[in-house]
Order: C-alpha cells, then sequence, then structure tokens
C-alpha cells in the first residue's frame, strides 16, 4: 500500500514538473501584460503642424553657434530693414506736411489724404491735421534701431526655435486676445485667456511689433526717449531705447540688461 502511495506521489511530481513551465510562464506573461499601465506605454508625440505656408530654416540643427546667429540675423535682417524704410518714407511725409503748416501753405489733396491715412495707422484718425497733431505723430512714426529689433527677435524666440517662432512665425512673442487668434500657451496662468498671434509671413510679424512698439502706451518710455534723441540731433541708440522696454517682460531691469548684453556681444552681425 505505502508502495502505491509512493508511486502515486511521484507520478503526480513528476507531472506537475512537466507541466511548471507552461503554467506559471504563462502566468508571468499575463503579468507583465497586465501591470503595463497606460502611463508606462510611450506616447507618440503629436506634432504641431505651422499655421502658415513659409519655408524657415532649420535654426534648431545649426549646432555652431556663429553659424546659427549669421543665418537668424541674415533671415530677420531685410524685413526689419524694410519696415524701417517705410516708415522713413511715412516720417517724411509728415515732416513736410509739418513744415507747410508751419508756414502757413496749404496741403494738397493728395497730401491731406497721405497724412490722414497715416494719423490712421498709428491710432490718431480722430485728430484733425495740424502742428500739435504732426508732431504727436512724428513722435509714433519713427524708426526702431535694427540693432535692438533683431535682438529681441532672437531673445524672445530662441533664435528662430521656440514654438510660437516655428508654428506661427512669431518672433517677438506678441500677444493676441480673441479666442481662436493664435496659439495657446502651454504654461498659461489659469484664468488668463490671452494667446500668441499667429503671422502668414515674417514681415506681416515685423510690421506687427513696429506698430505694438509705435503706438502702444506700454512703450511711450521708449518713444519719449526716441523723441529726445531727436531734439538733441543725437543718434538712435539701440541701448538707450532698450530702457522704454520695461514693460515688455515680467522680468523688468533684468530684461534689458540681458538686451544690452546681447547687442553688445552680436555688434559684428547687425551690418553683414
Amino acid at each position: 500500500m505505502i508502495k502505491k502511495l509512493g508511486l502515486v506521489l511521484f507520478a503526480i511530481v513528476s507531472i506537475t514538473g512537466l507541466l511548471y513551465p507552461f503554467i506559471w510562464g504563462q502566468q508571468e506573461q499575463g503579468a507583465q501584460v497586465t501591470d503595463a499601465t497606460p502611463e508606462q506605454v510611450a506616447k507618440k508625440p503629436v506634432v504641431e503642424k505651422p499655421r502658415h505656408n513659409v519655408k524657415l530654416p532649420n535654426f534648431a540643427q545649426v549646432t555652431d553657434i556663429k553659424k546659427k546667429k549669421s543665418l537668424f540675423f541674415d533671415f530677420i535682417r531685410g524685413p526689419v530693414e524694410k519696415a524701417n524704410g517705410r516708415v522713413r518714407e511715412q516720417r517724411a511725409s509728415l515732416e513736410i506736411a509739418l513744415m507747410m503748416v508751419q508756414y502757413q501753405q496749404a496741403l494738397s489733396t493728395t497730401q491731406e489724404q497721405k497724412v490722414a491715412d497715416i494719423f490712421a495707422e498709428y491710432g490718431l484718425a480722430d485728430e484733425e491735421i495740424g502742428e500739435l497733431s504732426l508732431q504727436q505723430a512724428l513722435r509714433r512714426v519713427d524708426v526702431i534701431p535694427k540693432e535692438l529689433v533683431m535682438m529681441q527677435a532672437a531673445n524672445e524666440s530662441a533664435w528662430g526655435t521656440s514654438r510660437f517662432a516655428r508654428i506661427g512665425l512669431n518672433f517677438f512673442g506678441q500677444w493676441c486676445f480673441s479666442e481662436g487668434c493664435g496659439l495657446v500657451p502651454k504654461r498659461r496662468n489659469q484664468g488668463a485667456k490671452h494667446e500668441v498671434a499667429v503671422y502668414q509671413s515674417v514681415q506681416e510679424a515685423v510690421d506687427a511689433y513696429f506698430y505694438n512698439i509705435n503706438t502702444h502706451n506700454a512703450y511711450r518710455e521708449l518713444r519719449d526717449i526716441r523723441a529726445e534723441l531727436r531734439q538733441a540731433q543725437q543718434p538712435l541708440s539701440a541701448k538707450a531705447l532698450a530702457y522704454g522696454l520695461m514693460s515688455y517682460s515680467e522680468r523688468g531691469e533684468a530684461y534689458i540688461e540681458e538686451l544690452h548684453a546681447m547687442i553688445d556681444h552680436n555688434e559684428a552681425y547687425f551690418d553683414d
């Protein structure tokens, strides 16, 4: 009897040993699948498509710093110079009109329309053409040193690599305030409703920056500094005008100091 019981036990142990890898292997394999939670499964990154049709240089792939800077400045310089050229033409029209008014000469119909159009563009549509309104307009209709514009573009766009620059051609971090007008910042504070504006061309982005600096009340100090330099017949220094950008960044003085340092470190690239 004992001998038979021993044989039975031996048979059970043998069969269990043969089946063990299959039974427990399946359980272990099943555990591996069960333990893979959704958070552990690698998600494919969502590629955000550009909101424009402009083919941008791939600034992020340029590892040589000097080459990256040259590429960026060559890219942004043209639109900046074009914007300043347009402002100079508008300013010349205002200066001629002011001189004629001061000498009590009548403006032609064409001149009056041109001045009226400039007034409307710069937020002075309700002003009648006269000496005071023309002087007020000349404080707004003026150039911005390209060194300052290009350094702000580099700073705000991380040398053309930021999401807002790549997706929305926004090289200056400018906001808009109607729903769907631009890109929603990923780190926008709860309750905030601003978006980062989207443009269809680099020139449009630069022109919007010029309009913002030359009209927004936040940058009145920059326009005052510029007007004082004009009055003193001094050059429009990029570093001097940068002091008028205190409201451009929450960093305040630290932002101005950074712009000054960038201007100093990149002088060699401005006139290439």
